[in-house]
């Protein structure tokens, strides 16, 4: 398995990157008996085989987080500043090797996994310098004898539950905010996709970052590793990228212990696009919005609104612009679309297009997996006619599917677009600056892309609404999710 595991990764300038095991107190461990299958989704390749981990190294985890939180939390911000800021330059220095691993578990473009590793080290710088700025206040007291304080404290250890869509990125975006307010941090990333979690971990022991700080536990036991996580009372906080119903779940397992509780679930984005559009731009921002990562986002679109005086128009514009999206491994030069997850992925875009096309949506564009290429790699593909009750437009689709429905009129729009459970993200493309604003403020969406498809950034608060979750990441709004108020009143001063 050595030798196979190297020859893999040979390509790597540092190949000490890629570890097997969890990592927790600082140290990379085997754990229990067992190993579980890591494999390339591009060509079924197997990758790595890596220690299982269950709910006893969960607990190690969290007793080492726990160990370590006194003193990191002890640290002054800009200490605490000075070890973020190593960790995010040892990403940048290993960016190259960082998204070769990314690729090779996850299959996006190699492009776009490096764009990731960037995307999720600007986390890091990000709440390396917002540390130094967790300011609290003194608010004016009804006697003069008092004075008000409040503080802003570390909330404790924290606990997550990361996905295989983003394996670097929804991992950081956590992991930056939990540090720099001086908490300490266990993660359990996904099964598919534990390499690049632990090239994190290397990295965060090369950066000086105290052992029991940030511990990765690794292992395909989610339920079990998932209880201990949500329930163990040394756990302050808790945060979760996934599905709405699994969030339900974990949500459930923490009201147990009363934690706070952050949770970015699922979306059903809208994509409008009005007859004063600047067209061409629409295009190009639908097909960022819509063919990044395969279609495998959280924030991806799933509906596509388009108002009938320009209809035909966009839609040929869509046409041209989509047919030659090049499909390929991620590692191919020139790949803009790679393959997805896995079998059931495929399985699960298959049959909501085929329930589509048989209740009368019609097929423009792909529709079909690229069986020269391999049994993941899912075509580009346009459907029309697709109307609300159609499932497709009821769930999230997470693959390269784009369906198109036109409207007449702003509301029907907005009413169109907030028909769904969810509001995680939206998009919309319009020149009239009064529209602009009356439709932003109808969408019932956390994020709003007005003439821009890609809209994640350290600097914004990312989350939704309704059943897309809890709290915000990114931003000086993320960092209070891993912070607790203290009200001191100071008495006796006259």
């Amino acid at each position: 398995m050595t030798n196979q595991t190297n020859s893999v990764f040979s390509q790597l300038k540092d190949s000490s990157l890629v570890h097997h095991s969890s990592y927790i107190a600082g140290q990379f461990h085997s754990g229990r008996s067992g190993h579980f299958a890591v494999h390339n989704p591009a060509d079924g390749a197997l990758l790595a085989l890596v220690a299982e981990a269950g709910a006893t190294e969960a607990e190690q985890a969290v007793t080492a987080a726990a160990a370590a939180f006194p003193a990191w939390s002890g640290l002054t911000a800009a200490e605490r500043s000075a070890k973020l800021m190593r960790w995010y330059q040892l990403m940048l220095d290993h960016q190259q090797d960082l998204a070769c691993i990314l690729t090779l578990e996850q299959g996006k473009p190699l492009e776009e996994a490096a764009g990731e590793i960037g995307y999720g080290a600007s986390f890091v710088s990000w709440f390396a310098e917002e540390a130094k700025r967790m300011n609290g206040d003194i608010i004016p007291a009804a006697k003069t004898s008092q004075h008000i304080l409040v503080l802003k404290q570390a909330i404790g250890v924290v606990a997550a539950i990361t996905p295989w869509n983003f394996p670097n990125a929804m991992i950081l975006r956590k992991a930056a905010a939990a540090l720099a307010a001086g908490c300490t941090f266990v993660v359990k990333p996904a099964e598919l996709t534990p390499l690049s979690a632990l090239a994190l971990a290397e990295l965060a022991s090369r950066a000086g970052i105290p052992a029991g700080v940030f511990n990765v536990v690794t292992g395909t036991d989610a339920k079990a590793i998932g209880q201990v996580l949500t329930k163990d009372s040394r756990v302050a906080k808790f945060s979760f990228t996934g599905s709405t119903p699994v969030g339900k779940t974990l949500l459930a397992q923490c009201a147990s212990t009363v934690k706070k509780v952050s949770m970015e679930l699922g979306g059903n984005a809208p994509f409008i696009v009005f007859d004063d559009a600047d067209l061409p731009a629409a295009v190009q921002g639908l097909l960022a919005a819509k063919f990044r990562n395969a279609g495998q986002t959280c924030v991806c679109v799933n509906r596509v609104f388009v108002q009938r005086p320009v209809y035909d128009a966009f839609l040929a514009l869509l046409i041209k612009a989509t047919a030659p999206l090049k499909l390929a491994s991620g590692l191919e030069a020139g790949c803009q679309i790679g393959p997805l997850i896995n079998q059931a992925a495929v399985d699960k875009i298959t049959r909501l297009l085929d329930q589509a096309l048989d209740q009368g949506a019609e097929l423009l564009l792909g529709g079909a997996i690229d069986a020269d290429l391999g049994p993941l790699f899912f075509q580009p593909t346009i459907v029309t006619d697709v109307t609300p009750g159609m499932q497709i437009s009821q769930t999230e689709i997470f693959g390269p599917v784009l369906c198109i429905s036109v409207f007449d009129t702003e509301q029907e729009a907005i009413e169109l677009s907030n028909n769904t459970p969810t509001g995680l993200a939206s998009y919309f493309y319009c020149r009239d600056i009064g529209r602009i604003f009356r439709v932003a403020k109808a969408l019932e969406y956390g994020m709003i892309g007005v003439n821009e498809g890609l809209i994640s950034n350290a600097a914004a608060p990312f989350g939704g609404v309704k059943e897309s979750g809890l709290g915000r990441e990114g931003s000086s709004y993320g960092l209070d999710d891993f912070t607790e108020l203290k009200y001191i009143c100071l008495g006796g001063l006259s």
